[in-house]
């Protein structure tokens, strides 16, 4: 439940990713993020409460002083079902995407894919399998590619209104 409450949340979700591929301060967060730096160690606080971030070791910054950097546990999170989750829980994952693909610029996106499909629910369910399987292939294997850029993505299947 801890966990769940953390991630609801885009700024949150930003912070882990920033933090998964560098470990970084507060104030570093707080300027990549262009948040205040006491709205950003809130959230900080939140993601560490959770176990979902962790105190990296202290090192000494550019002018001298002592650094406390944070680096993120978890690289993914999988929220299967969204049923009973307040709609600002279930969008911030989207929201935060967002704002990670307008600071990275357009020329950033490898693959954009938009689709409609008629599924039955057992389709659904075949097709999900499938995606989290191919998924689970690089996610599993991904210590070994660490020299490689990193690239993010985001799937969501939903259901169209009519």
């Amino acid at each position: 439940m801890r966990e769940a409450k953390a991630l609801a949340h885009p700024v949150r979700l930003r912070i882990l990713r920033l933090c998964w591929t560098q470990e970084l301060t507060n104030k570093q967060l707080a300027d990549r993020l262009d948040r205040d730096p006491g709205t950003v160690l809130y959230h900080v606080r939140q993601l560490l409460d959770a176990g979902l971030l962790e105190q990296a070791p202290a090192r000494n910054g550019d002018s001298g002083a002592l650094e406390k950097p944070y680096r993120s546990k978890p690289r993914s999170w999988w929220l299967k079902d969204s049923e009973g989750v307040d709609m600002a829980a279930a969008f911030a994952p989207i929201d935060a995407f967002q704002e990670e693909l307008r600071a990275a610029g357009p020329d950033a996106v490898r693959t954009f894919a938009r689709f409609a499909l008629h599924l039955s629910p057992e389709q659904a369910a075949e097709l999900d399998r499938r995606i989290f399987a191919i998924l689970d292939e690089y996610l599993t294997t991904d210590d070994q590619r660490l020299d490689q850029p990193a690239y993010g993505g985001l799937v969501v299947l939903h259901k169209i209104v009519d």
